[in-house]
């Protein structure tokens, strides 16, 4: 059994429109899912980075990419969510929809999401600070661009 010791993990949740038929739905998977889970994509990278080279505050940033949210659903999601101590992780959403990715060229879909995630990690820093944690947030950053480019 693998051991995953990964700081970074991603998350896909398509919004749920009832207006969608299930082809829809597998239509948007099939498009973005290969730009987090394709070979050498984001989360094949983001695996580079262990949590023990920046500290043991923090073990687990859950990139949550929530795919065309509905309005109820983008009024529920947060910036960043709570640190949680028990588990030592927090959960950063990024919102992908039309405007900033499927409307997009995969040149500048691939750039929306490497910006996307480094801008999140200025408000991941913000927590870090507040709640005093020993993560070494300014290497993850550092770390985190150089694998993205």
């Amino acid at each position: 059994m693998e051991v995953n010791d990964s700081i970074f993990r991603c998350f896909m949740k398509i919004g749920f429109d009832p207006n969608l038929i299930e082809e829809d739905f597998a239509d948007l998977d099939k498009t973005f899912s290969p730009y987090i889970w394709g070979a050498n994509k984001v989360d094949a990278k983001l695996k580079k980075l262990k949590y023990v080279d920046y500290g043991d505050d923090l073990r687990l940033i859950l990139l949550q990419f929530y795919v065309k949210p509905t309005l109820i659903e983008l009024n529920s999601i947060k910036d960043i969510e709570s640190y949680r101590k028990n588990e030592k992780s927090i959960g950063i959403p990024i919102i992908v929809d039309n405007e900033n990715f499927f409307s997009k060229s995969e040149e500048v879909r691939c750039i929306f999401l490497k910006q996307s995630i480094l801008q999140k990690l200025d408000l991941l820093e913000n927590v870090v600070k507040k709640k005093k944690l020993d993560t070494n947030i300014e290497q993850l950053k550092i770390d985190l661009q150089n694998i993205l480019n």
